[in-house]
């Protein structure tokens, strides 16, 4: 596996072009579902727009990607769209540009700059997740040795997803694919062969 960027959330930008307003709506998806899920909530709430073109890439690998002119000329909206995903390497992403006409037509290559420059200005808006593969570890740790596996998980660049505190400290930890041997050897050292850990799942974690 290897890892992706994808947009962290749901984010909105307006650009307003010979007093057309082209509104972007950009959010990170899970699957194509999601994706065509949020297309249909913008169209409800801009009902009354001229367009509402879209693009999506909506697996990590860009196998799954699909687009619409919604009525603007072939070519010169949902295709320039899909092209700013592409080129700015995002994946389980849905891009959807609203226009609201303005009176003036802007011809085919003003359609191509308008759409996808409102896609790009969003994008620059929008908060981006650098999604890389990861297994997931359960450890179990005394409060002793707790301060040693946060060094250790620093040292390595690892991630803790999430710490329960009991009476005994029960850690989830994403790891990086070629860094888990290590990661065992060192929790082996660090509890000198009584580490109590499992794993859980491969995945994608966001390191930002």
């Amino acid at each position: 596996m290897s890892g992706y960027l994808t947009v962290d959330g749901q984010f909105e930008d307006l650009t307003v072009i010979e007093r057309s307003k082209f509104i972007c709506n950009i959010k990170g998806v899970q699957s194509e579902d999601e994706a065509k899920d949020f297309i249909s909530q913008v169209k409800k709430i801009h009902s009354l727009a001229t367009h509402n073109c879209y693009a999506y890439i909506a697996d990590e690998r860009g196998l799954i990607q699909k687009f619409s002119d919604d009525g603007e000329p072939q070519g010169t909206a949902g295709m320039p769209m899909l092209e700013v995903l592409k080129a700015k390497k995002l994946y389980k992403t849905v891009a959807v540009v609203t226009r609201y006409f303005g009176g003036v037509k802007l011809g085919a290559g003003g359609l191509v700059r308008a759409y996808s420059g409102a896609v790009s200005s969003c994008c620059e808006v929008a908060k981006i997740a650098n999604m890389q593969p990861v297994t997931y570890f359960s450890v179990i740790s005394d409060y002793e040795n707790y301060s040693k596996i946060l060094s250790l998980t620093a040292k390595q660049g690892l991630a803790v997803v999430n710490t329960d505190f009991g009476d005994s400290i029960s850690l989830t930890i994403a790891v990086f694919l070629d860094e888990i041997v290590s990661f065992e050897q060192a929790l082996s050292n660090i509890f000198r062969g009584k580490a109590v850990y499992s794993k859980l799942n491969d995945g994608f974690y966001n390191f930002g």
